[in-house]
């Protein structure tokens, strides 16, 4: 028994690092066809660079392979998910505000590159979903595989406590959104006035110097928390185990596939802006990464109502 553990074990580390090794030269690529790297010229030292960008893609590999393994979808269903995480959190989450304050940034980030980081993401996404899946055996449908046999696959095992097929009143999902939005808002709002100001000290007023937040400011954290909520959805349903392996898979997910680009050494942000907001980002991500699986986990049983509607 501890031979097929070993065996389990030195596997699972070798496809660790075949993904790992192949998420870097997939961001590479995605770079070049892009046309990312022509247009930065970083100052920062290309092996300091080289090292940190392997670092971030193990971690980007580690945390997408858990809801991969445990995850009772497989084939394009799974790659469709696993893609739309990728991009969401990864690209489209962290670049919206970039967005939004271009013209307050104008002299820091180049508004040509802005489209060129959207291209990279999707390139990404698309190549490494598929690869991840396949590389973890999750390519192949259950029914043809004997997949169905394995006791972890039984519906009675998924969410014991309420279930993770997400069936609930329409009533409960205006609440549960409203509350998250909400959520979110406070959250956002917290960790930058107690852990990111803080952090970042006098860097704070010389690198923001002149922002000025617009009043539907917080009209847009609640958009960002309904696109939270929505990519955290597949992942709760797809998930085998208690309801705690979901929360954690989408803590992790929200935490580390935004927090950790923020590891990587950069021209646009001084490194006491960088890591302030890295410690910002990856602490309050995975706060609220918890807190969705929570309130969308609670809900009264209600079998044998009409009104209830399946989301997906």
């Amino acid at each position: 028994m501890s031979n097929v553990k070993t065996k389990a074990a030195v596997t699972m580390v070798i496809k660790i690092i075949v993904l790992t090794l192949a998420l870097l030269i997939i961001q590479a690529v995605a770079s070049q066809i892009a046309g990312l790297s022509s247009s930065m010229q970083s100052q920062v030292d290309p092996a300091i660079a080289g090292q940190y960008a392997l670092l971030t893609s193990f971690l980007f590999t580690i945390v997408l392979s858990y809801p991969i393994i445990r995850s009772k979808w497989s084939g394009w269903k799974l790659v469709l998910a696993i893609a739309v995480l990728i991009y969401g959190v990864m690209t489209f989450l962290s670049q919206i505000e970039t967005v939004v304050f271009l013209k307050y940034l104008v002299d820091i980030v180049d508004p040509e590159m802005i489209p060129k980081l959207f291209v990279q993401g999707a390139i990404v996404a698309v190549l490494f979903s598929p690869l991840a899946v396949w590389v973890h055996g999750k390519m192949r449908l259950g029914k043809h595989h004997g997949l169905q046999d394995d006791p972890q696959n039984d519906p009675k095992n998924d969410f014991q406590e309420s279930g993770n097929t997400l069936t609930m009143p329409i009533s409960q999902w205006v609440w549960k959104l409203g509350l998250l939005a909400i959520i979110y808002i406070l959250v956002y709002i917290s960790f930058g006035q107690f852990v990111f100001i803080p952090l970042a000290g006098d860097a704070f007023e010389e690198f923001y110097a002149g922002l000025e937040m617009p009043p539907w400011i917080l009209l847009l954290q609640a958009a960002r928390a309904l696109i939270w909520v929505a990519l955290a959805v597949p992942v709760i349903r797809m998930m085998k185990g208690p309801w705690w392996e979901a929360g954690l898979a989408v803590a992790l997910l929200f935490s580390v596939l935004m927090g950790a680009l923020l590891l990587i050494p950069q021209d646009i942000m001084p490194d006491a802006i960088r890591l302030a907001h890295f410690v910002e980002v990856a602490s309050s991500n995975f706060l609220f990464g918890w807190i969705v699986v929570f309130v969308l986990k609670y809900q009264h049983p209600h079998k044998g109502r009409t009104d209830a509607k399946r989301i997906l």
